[in-house]
């Protein structure tokens, strides 16, 4: 096996819906424990209501638990949310109101 295909096996991959109706502007990820948040996610893309995406984590841990922050547009009215979850176990992610 080479190298390069090893490293693809620690990628954590996940879908990410969301079901609010408000728009998903910023979504930050890190590993559980750690006190800053990496870069958005999404860099300039948004999670309209109703759509999906799909999510790969390549920071090269070995750590499955990682918390996630959640920031939605200001017109949708939406409180930021966060929490934390386990994403060698997780293949979809559904944010609800």
């Amino acid at each position: 096996m080479s190298a390069g295909a090893s490293h693809a096996a620690d990628d954590l991959v996940f879908t990410l819906i969301n079901k609010t109706k408000g728009t998903l502007e910023r979504f930050y990820t890190s590993p559980e424990g750690v006190d800053n948040w990496e870069e958005d996610v999404f860099g300039d893309d948004v999670l309209e209501p109703g759509q999906s995406i799909k999510i790969t984590i390549r920071d090269g841990r070995r750590t499955c638990k990682y918390d996630m922050r959640f920031e939605f547009s200001e017109d949708s009215k939406l409180e930021d949310m966060e929490d934390t979850q386990d994403f060698c176990k997780m293949g979809t992610y559904t944010l609800h109101q």
